[in-house]
């Protein structure tokens, strides 16, 4: 299987996972980055294994032993998280690094139909809440006593981020693929207008709906994908959800398909009054975080598209084709977020 030496593997789980050969290994869908794998034993217990794509990682991404700090780190917090139970930095065993965590029983919504098929009204309600909920205790961790207050820099969020994702799409162009001159002349507007920083808190990065475990009755039981997760300005999260949390009549969808597009779940502006009333945090600038959240997804997504033209990425290639489009897209719905900031 692409990405996994199963014999390796299989010898390295049974001595520190205490799984019971024979194993059995598969890629779970969803997701353009990390490889994620469910792996059942024969006693029927299963764990989920995490390693990074199968070639073009770009720099500082992808980095297995800070994802597992991070979910083991916050195992004891009020954030939900898979169990943290082993961490492999010897890229011998399978070809890279890779770390594994407990399986959260319950439900990743993708797509409209999951969510119609998963949860009632009541849950789709239900899930928007407790999203938000969650994104409160994320950004409520005591740094020092989780043992993250070294995970990054503390200030200046936004021009780290602003220069490594422009680096990201710097490194990222190929040629049959013309390059979106707007996120270059967007990088320049975001640079020249960032918001100070009021406060310093964990931010998960890419923080959205499918990135979590939904139970049946949509409460958020385990939050996924904290690959990019660093320190810096709580507001980037917010921002970020509102760019992933589609609505219909919107003229741009970060996400392909987007489960929040079903009846039922709140709306971006439920969701930011219930954010603020739980943090009491002023959310009268999101604004430029909305614009800076769209900028980052064009860039990711002109990595993603980067690594399936050079054939990495594992997984469904069905849509890469679609992913240049898209870049396009996201940057012009960037221009138009930021139209009112100065």
């Amino acid at each position: 299987m692409e990405g996994i030496e199963e014999g390796p593997a299989t010898v390295w789980l049974q001595a520190h996972a205490g799984l019971a050969p024979p194993l059995s290994f598969e890629l779970i869908a969803g997701g353009r980055s990390n490889l994620t794998y469910r792996v059942a034993d024969t006693s029927g217990r299963t764990v989920v294994l995490r390693r990074p794509p199968v070639a073009e990682v770009l720099p500082t991404a992808h980095d297995m032993v800070r994802e597992h700090r991070v979910v083991a780190a916050l195992g004891p917090s009020r954030v939900p998280v898979p169990a943290a139970i082993g961490l492999c930095d010897d890229p011998g065993v399978i070809g890279a690094p890779f770390y594994v965590m407990e399986h959260v029983q319950g439900r990743v919504v993708r797509d409209v139909a999951a969510a119609e098929r998963w949860l009632d009204k009541a849950g789709r309600w239900r899930a928007s809440e407790s999203l938000v909920e969650v994104l409160g205790e994320i950004h409520r961790v005591d740094l020092d006593a989780a043992g993250l207050g070294d995970l990054g820099r503390h200030e200046g969020y936004l021009a780290r981020q602003l220069e490594r994702w422009h680096g990201q799409f710097d490194r990222s162009q190929v040629e049959e693929l013309p390059r979106a001159e707007l996120v270059d002349a967007l990088y320049e507007r975001l640079s020249a207008a960032v918001p100070a920083q009021q406060e310093t808190t964990l931010v998960h990065g890419d923080y959205r709906l499918d990135n979590t475990v939904l139970d049946g009755g949509g409460k958020v039981v385990a939050v996924l994908d904290w690959e990019i997760c660093t320190l810096g300005d709580p507001l980037a999260d917010v921002g970020l959800l509102m760019v992933y949390w589609s609505e219909a009549g919107d003229a741009t969808n970060a996400l392909e398909v987007s489960p929040t597009l079903a009846p039922g779940f709140a709306s971006r502006k439920e969701l930011r009054e219930r954010y603020a009333a739980l943090t009491g945090r002023d959310l009268g600038g999101l604004e430029y975080y909305v614009g800076f959240g769209y900028w980052k997804v064009a860039c990711i997504l002109q990595g993603v598209f980067s690594r399936y033209r050079r054939g990495a990425g594992g997984g469904d290639r069905s849509a890469v084709d679609s992913l240049g489009e898209r870049v396009h897209r996201l940057a012009e719905a960037a221009d138009a977020a930021l139209a009112g900031v100065a």
